[in-house]
């Protein structure tokens, strides 16, 4: 398995790509906590729900050795270890964390201070986020309305406030959390919970802020693609709004990229480029926008420094020819 991603990790570091690498799934694909409570149990341990993944010793622990061994990892093609590699901009405690044996939100929020202060201890190279899909929670009760109607045991603003948290990270599925209604009121949902979000990531937060997943179904009842690019220009909408004035928000990630022979891999969600020419068309554009946007910043950058050495340069002929 680890060759594998050693292969993916290299071959991104080829093309330029940064990837942002999830530790463990709260859900069962891909390896998700129920597998760490299951071997506990294995062992002889009594564990009543696959929430114990966040409170068992033996679970942390066992979470805790898998890290140990990721970032500690010598990669077979690069030779570099991961907790080295610029390649992987961040890591991600958890995809989507969610404890919903614990509406309170203490029991998450107790596992994000642990197992950040963890990683950190092991890599300070690299950015850190928690995975969360941005519910909010008791310590923000004024902006629970926001939320899809219901608790999963995770509280944007208090998760988020965690040291060693370097950025947010909110989800976006309307389809799915607002199955029962039509596809307008599903796009004013999105609009208010992005911009909720952004504000509270620039302001209460101060931290940057990325939407990790968004995406449409074509398994929706009545979909067409109209629908999903008209989603996906509101999301970059929002976000290109909040880049191009030096906002918290600063990209986003679509679920789910695939190519020709990943057919196994699609939800529903899954968008092949060569066979989604207006979507693709809607991404290309994204991204040339963004990428204008970084130029300018980086030329703000280099004007800022230059200025700043002048000063420096100035202030030091002028104690030279005080003396």
């Amino acid at each position: 398995m680890f060759k594998g991603l050693d292969f993916v990790v290299a071959e991104a570091r080829k093309q330029g790509i940064k990837l942002i690498l999830s530790l463990v799934n709260n859900y069962e694909s891909f390896g998700g906590k129920k597998q760490y409570v299951n071997w506990a149990r294995s062992k002889g341990h009594y564990l009543t729900s696959d929430d114990d993944f966040f409170t068992s010793p033996l679970v942390k622990g066992y979470y805790k050795n898998h890290v140990k061994t990721v970032l500690n990892r010598y990669n077979s093609f690069t030779g570099i270890h991961y907790k080295d590699d610029p390649t992987i901009m961040a890591w991600e405690l958890m995809n989507e964390p969610r404890c919903t044996s614990d509406p309170s939100g203490r029991t998450i929020q107790a596992w994000i201070a642990e197992m950040a202060s963890f990683v950190k201890s092991m890599d300070r190279n690299h950015l850190l986020e928690a995975g969360l899909e941005g519910f909010y929670g008791q310590s923000t009760p004024q902006r629970k309305r926001m939320n899809p109607g219901f608790d999963i045991g995770t509280d944007f603003i208090a998760n988020n406030r965690i040291p060693g948290i370097d950025f947010a990270t909110v989800h976006c599925y309307p389809d799915q959390w607002l199955s029962s209604s039509n596809d307008q009121y599903q796009l004013s949902f999105l609009n208010n919970w992005l911009s909720s979000h952004f504000i509270d990531a620039q302001y209460a937060l101060r931290k940057p802020i990325l939407v990790a997943e968004f995406g449409k179904s074509w398994k929706d009842a009545g979909y067409n693609t109209f629908q999903r690019d008209q989603l996906f220009n509101s999301v970059y909408y929002k976000i290109y709004a909040s880049a191009k004035r030096g906002g918290a928000a600063g990209g986003a990630l679509f679920w789910q990229l695939l190519t020709e022979g990943m057919e196994s891999f699609q939800d529903g969600y899954g968008i092949m480029l060569g066979q989604s020419s207006s979507t693709a068309n809607v991404i290309a554009q994204q991204s040339h926008k963004l990428y204008q946007i970084r130029k300018i910043f980086a030329r703000m950058r280099n004007m800022q420094r230059w200025k700043r050495a002048r000063a420096k340069r100035g202030g030091n002929r002028g104690r030279h020819i005080g003396k």
